[in-house]
């Protein structure tokens, strides 16, 4: 990963840390993306004691704003904020690496008036990608890679109701997100054919980090508990670091893997009408022009 540029998103604690952190080791030049400066700093300042490699570093934004996710592609793209993103004076992305998610146990709106957990896990993926999309292009061969879920398979897009303003159940509105996260890979993945960029989706496996404590309310500090059943960040990272590196999957697209091996998806996931109509629907909430 010398020379190649990666953003990885929600990169200061759990699967996104160790994902920098395996980049980092790896020689790429990371951009860890983060909602809380002094969390983040901690953070990268520990994957470059542990790594050894000093091309780390922070940008800050919170994902459900989607003022701060066009704010921070600004910046990036014209090198601001520490942001290594200029190569020989030409904007350079070679991995962006959707990571950030959140499981909230009560209904809550972003800034934008969107319930928060569709607006994280899913609309800033596609307005991140959206605005990205031009220099991804020009670094081919590239690569997006979206963390989802296996839970995927239990979600169920409301489409008279995605805001679910009629009734809020938390992991109702999870799945929704994760199965939105597998068609929105899929239908870039079409839209991208033949541009380089390749765009691909996983399931980490069940892993134990802080999405699970926040969302069932636990003291951060109990999660050893969960540890002794469940597998840490660190293995849960290494289906990510493959997607992002593996050679071997430079023209692997619009697959998603379970852990580190590529399956299918849901039979709701391969729905191509349901991944325009999302889509479409994705760029009207994001005020985007819809790409590809």
């Amino acid at each position: 990963m010398k020379g190649k540029v990666c953003i990885v998103t929600g990169a200061n604690t759990g699967i996104g840390a160790e994902t920098a952190l395996g980049l980092a080791k790896l020689g790429g030049t990371v951009v860890m993306v983060c909602r809380d400066r002094d969390k983040g700093e901690e953070a990268r300042a520990n994957i470059v004691k542990r790594s050894g490699n000093a091309a780390v570093s922070l940008m800050i934004a919170d994902l459900s704003s989607q003022n701060q996710i066009r704010r921070l592609a600004a910046d990036f793209l014209g090198g601001r904020s520490g942001a290594p993103s200029l190569v020989d004076g030409r904007p350079r992305l070679d991995v962006l690496l959707h990571n950030a998610a959140a499981i909230l146990p009560h209904r809550r709106v972003s800034v934008d008036g969107l319930e928060m957990q569709f607006a994280v896990n899913h609309l800033a993926p596609f307005l991140l990608t959206h605005l990205l999309l031009d220099v991804l292009k020009s670094s081919a061969p590239s690569r997006v890679v979206v963390v989802a879920s296996q839970v995927e398979s239990r979600g169920t897009l409301r489409w008279d109701d995605l805001q679910m303003e009629k009734g809020y159940t938390p992991l109702e509105a999870y799945f929704q997100s994760k199965l939105a996260n597998v068609l929105f890979t899929y239908e870039l993945a079409r839209r991208l054919e033949g541009t380089g960029v390749t765009a691909n989706c996983l399931h980490p496996g069940v892993i134990s980090t802080n999405l699970l404590s926040d969302y069932m309310g636990r003291p951060r500090s109990m999660g050893f508990l969960n540890s002794l059943t469940n597998p840490g960040p660190e293995k849960g990272a290494k289906p990510s670091i493959r997607l992002a590196s593996d050679p071997a999957l430079a023209t692997t697209t619009g697959k998603y893997f379970k852990e580190m091996v590529e399956t299918k998806s849901s039979r709701a996931s391969y729905d191509m009408e349901a991944a325009r109509r999302l889509w479409d629907l994705s760029a009207q909430l994001t005020s985007s022009t819809s790409p590809g």
